[in-house]
């Protein structure tokens, strides 16, 4: 949703509902975008290892980069795994 910042004033609630249900809104001044109210949440702090390693390897952004964080992986859970 865009809403101009003119326009926010007569539907805050619509907006403030709107973004309460998920839905991300772009505020805009005179049509041009400037900010995005999005949900508030808490970002997460770690990647999932899994999540990441299915990820690059769909993308494929190169095919080796899968195997060399996998290993990467594999020796940062040896040497720090017992700090989690």
């Amino acid at each position: 949703m865009d809403v101009g910042v003119r326009d926010l004033r007569n539907r805050t609630a619509e907006v403030i509902a709107a973004v309460e249900a998920g839905e991300r809104v772009t505020l805009t001044v005179r049509g041009a975008p400037v900010a995005d109210i999005v949900p508030h949440g808490r970002r997460s702090r770690w990647l999932d290892g899994a999540w990441l390693e299915a990820e690059l390897v769909e993308a494929a952004a190169d095919p080796g980069l899968a195997d060399e964080l996998a290993a990467a992986g594999r020796t940062l859970d040896e040497d720090f795994g017992g700090l989690r």
